[in-house]
């Protein structure tokens, strides 16, 4: 099959479902440090983030942050130290946008924090 950035393959058995129409994009996810999402080399990483400066503030030499991912984009990236969620917008966040990331980084599962999660924003 062909992709915007060249050959890929799939499993036979999984393309009804490949070509199916996507479902509705979740409004935003904080996805985990080197979740697959985005564990990409390459090409793939110019497909997935095309602004290079975003693409290294992703794709670090150190620990990788968490991605933001708002309706199917990577719009930024987050951070985590016990209670604190740091995370720092590539876009303009509306307060709606905002309170939709804020409730899914207080759902993160965090079973051994004794206290309340705080979102920062940057």
């Amino acid at each position: 099959m062909r992709t915007p950035i060249g050959d890929a393959w799939i499993l036979a058995d999984d393309e009804t479902e490949f070509r199916a129409p996507p479902g509705p994009a979740a409004a935003a996810r904080l996805l985990p440090s080197g979740d697959t999402y985005y564990l990409l080399w390459g090409a793939d990483r110019e497909f997935l983030v095309p602004d290079a400066r975003r693409r290294a503030a992703l794709w670090t030499s150190r620990v990788w942050p968490g991605a933001l991912l708002m309706n199917g984009e990577i719009v930024g990236v987050w951070r985590r130290a016990e209670g604190d969620v740091s995370i720092e917008s590539w876009r303009r966040i509306s307060s709606s946008e905002r309170e939709t990331v804020e409730a899914e980084a207080t759902s993160l599962p965090l079973p051994a924090l004794n206290g309340p999660i705080t979102v920062h924003w940057s």
